[in-house]
């Protein structure tokens, strides 16, 4: 899939275009939810998701990215979501998520997230906050 978005911005699923050293950077550095995150974890999971949907600016350099982990059946998860600041305010991430969840090519009966602080962006896709019967269950290393 690649589709082209206002601006020259395009959106695609080829993994093999993620410039893993971008989204490494912007999720240990300037994430709060990946801090630290191996290379090689990005990689690993980049290579292993679902899906994958890349933002990418004008002049062909990562601008974004979101990755998907579902069992194609039951539930999505929707992970890594991000717009690199100097591309925020335009919608894009907006498209960035649609894409995401509704491009997907299986439509899972549930999709998941977890923010602190985009729930505004996520509404306008459809996402509400969880219901009285998901928990969660993290772990701590």
């Amino acid at each position: 899939m690649k589709r082209t978005l206002a601006g020259g911005f395009e959106l695609d699923d080829d993994t093999s275009r993620v410039d893993i050293d971008v989204v490494h950077r912007y999720l240990t550095n300037d994430s709060y939810w990946a801090k630290g995150r191996s290379r090689e974890t990005v990689e690993r999971l980049v290579r292993d998701a679902t899906r994958i949907v890349g933002l990418y600016a004008p002049d062909g350099n990562q601008a974004g990215f979101a990755r998907v982990v579902t069992d194609e059946v039951s539930f999505g998860w929707l992970a890594d979501v991000f717009v690199l600041p100097d591309y925020r305010h335009r919608g894009l991430g907006v498209e960035l998520v649609r894409e995401a969840v509704d491009g997907h090519p299986v439509q899972p009966r549930q999709w998941l997230l977890g923010t602190l602080d985009a729930h505004t962006l996520y509404e306008k896709i459809g996402f509400g906050p969880p219901s009285d019967r998901i928990m969660h269950r993290r772990q701590f290393t």
